[in-house]
């Protein structure tokens, strides 16, 4: 079996959320942690950004009836986090919350033999969410990086992936936690 770890919108045009900025230093050094853990046993690692044209040919409705879009492709906004360890990391655009919507993710998890995938970012109650509904309709089991999974609203962020681990059997866990559980761990919560 193997596993991979999915990180999500770890980019600069997030973080201008002033709730998300204050913690940006310990979630980058959560995620590297993560990601040199998944290095260490073999696991492939995905990062999906999302970008959009500012033609808004892929623009959300809310950002249509805003007028508003963002993290535009080439711009500093779109950019990964200062600091992060995600530059051999397969990387994949995408225009919608989940990273399975018009993406090749799944294929490409498939074709890499992946049964589990641990998924981290933002934000916990939209795209991390999403992200994880979608892998279960994959038939992929998921896990969550409790230490790698930030949000500007931490209480509705707890409150979906508590939904989501009573409802579809997908864990909350730490690091280390999260390695045994990609390794297949009998015994291991979400089991």
């Amino acid at each position: 079996m193997t596993a991979a770890v999915v990180f999500i919108d770890l980019q600069n045009g997030f973080f201008e959320d002033p709730d998300l900025a204050r913690i940006q230093e310990p979630l980058v050094a959560q995620a590297n942690r993560l990601a040199a853990a998944a290095r260490g046993r073999g696991y492939a690692i995905y990062h999906v950004i999302t970008e959009h044209a500012r033609d808004k040919s892929t623009w959300t409705l809310s950002m249509l009836d805003d007028d508003q879009g963002f993290n535009f492709v080439g711009t500093e906004q779109a950019a990964p986090l200062a600091g992060l360890e995600l530059d051999d990391a397969h990387r994949l655009t995408k225009i919608r919350d989940s990273a399975f919507f018009g993406t090749s993710l799944a294929q490409r998890l498939r074709i890499g033999g992946a049964e589990r995938i641990a998924i981290a970012g933002v934000s916990g109650q939209n795209c991390i969410n999403r992200t994880g509904s979608d892998a279960f309709a994959e038939n992929l089991r998921v896990a969550y990086a409790r230490d790698a999974i930030g949000s500007e609203n931490p209480e509705r962020c707890r409150e979906a992936l508590d939904m989501l681990s009573d409802e579809l059997r997908q864990p909350v866990l730490g690091t280390d936690e999260l390695m045994d559980w990609l390794a297949g761990a009998s015994g291991t919560a979400g089991e």
